[in-house]
């Protein structure tokens, strides 16, 4: 399958290697010190190709640009302008100034690794995370392409995100956001459905059903530089969403003069658009909420869907029914995203074990006499 042959230098004898490829073209590698590097770089060459492993070096030259721009075309063509967006900007922004000019063979783990170290030390997790993902999965597609033999990415501790501290507010800071609120009745949706922003906004006057009060979420509309996508829900998966019935007056009424196609909220044409976190009126709003009220916490759109869980468990809602309003993929999603909201059921399970052992009916055994 091939041979060493001996040949000189200026520094003195080395050996080539030749070997034919499993394609039936052949290759070869110089530079070997001693004719035993020789053989057994040939030997572990037979052995791959006996295996079907074999690692044409020719093909780990192509660079890590040239992979990339397809990985990204493949993502494009799957993924919404939403998760897109932020995967394009990591990209360009951290990936390829260090990688694209590198060819995957020439990828070593404690480059990659280093690079982690450099870009935690200024950067969040999320960022970080982020951007070492798509290097390991544009190598994890040139090792499957049989460019290379393992990934070097692969292996490496990355720094654990923070989770962020989630708001929840009563149902009297709910009636107090909505009264310094510009658009009450969207906040009053948003704290009692649990519908994120872009279902809010993307709902249209077809998808209300007022004799079950009930919205059917099929639209998401989200922000993307600028520009409004729509699309599915975040989950692919349409729901129905019950609203309670102090707001129907207010969908009603938002229903008014409009034809079926037309968006529930708003002008009815241009979907209403995520208030800036800083001016926007949702801000301000919550500004003004804490002038009245100094222990009102700042708070964002989307921790009125934060809310919403927390007053449908304090409620009583089961945790498969908050799952369902929410949209989440399972219930044990639902758990782990509110574990803290569900603590208090502890302390009610003990307390009904309590209550339910002193009031149960006590037998008296009947007493075993001993025998004689």
């Amino acid at each position: 399958m091939g041979s060493v042959f001996p040949y000189k230098t200026l520094d003195g004898r080395r050996y080539l290697v030749r070997y034919k490829k499993p394609d039936g073209t052949h290759a070869a590698k110089r530079g070997f010190r001693t004719k035993r590097e020789a053989e057994e770089y040939l030997a572990s060459v037979s052995v791959s190709i006996g295996k079907s492993q074999y690692v044409d070096p020719m093909d780990a030259r192509i660079t890590i640009g040239e992979l990339g721009t397809t990985w990204l075309q493949n993502q494009a063509a799957v993924l919404k302008p939403s998760s897109m967006h932020p995967l394009e900007s990591a990209w360009r922004v951290h990936v390829a100034p260090k990688w694209e000019r590198v060819e995957i063979g020439m990828v070593r783990h404690s480059d990659v690794r280093a690079w982690v170290t450099a870009m935690t030390a200024t950067h969040g997790a999320s960022t970080v995370i982020r951007s070492y993902g798509i290097l390991s999965a544009i190598l994890d597609v040139a090792l499957r392409d049989r460019r290379i033999a393992d990934n070097p990415a692969r292996g490496i501790k990355l720094p654990r995100k923070t989770p962020k501290r989630r708001v929840y507010l009563s149902h009297t800071q709910v009636d107090l956001l909505a009264g310094q609120s510009m658009y009450p009745e969207l906040v009053y949706f948003l704290a009692y459905t649990g519908l994120r922003w872009g279902e809010v906004t993307g709902l249209r006057v077809r998808d209300v059903e007022t004799d079950r009060r009930r919205v059917q979420v099929h639209e998401n509309a989200v922000m993307v530089n600028g520009a409004i996508h729509t699309g599915t829900p975040k989950s692919h998966v349409t729901r129905s969403v019950p609203y309670p019935d102090f707001l129907d007056p207010a969908v009603r009424s938002a229903m008014l003069g409009k034809d079926s196609n037309e968006l529930l909220f708003g002008d009815g044409q241009e979907h209403l658009r995520l208030p800036n976190s800083q001016k926007g009126w949702f801000a301000g709003a919550v500004r003004r909420a804490r002038k009245i009220d100094p222990t009102f916490n700042h708070v964002s759109p989307h921790d009125l869907r934060h809310t919403a869980a927390s007053l449908a468990i304090s409620a009583g809602a089961n945790v498969k029914a908050v799952q369902r309003m929410l949209g989440h993929a399972s219930a044990s999603m639902t758990l782990d995203t509110y574990a803290d909201l569900f603590d208090d059921d502890l302390d009610f399970v003990a307390g009904a074990l309590s209550r339910a052992r002193e009031g149960r009916v006590i037998v008296v055994p009947e007493r075993r006499h001993e025998l004689e």
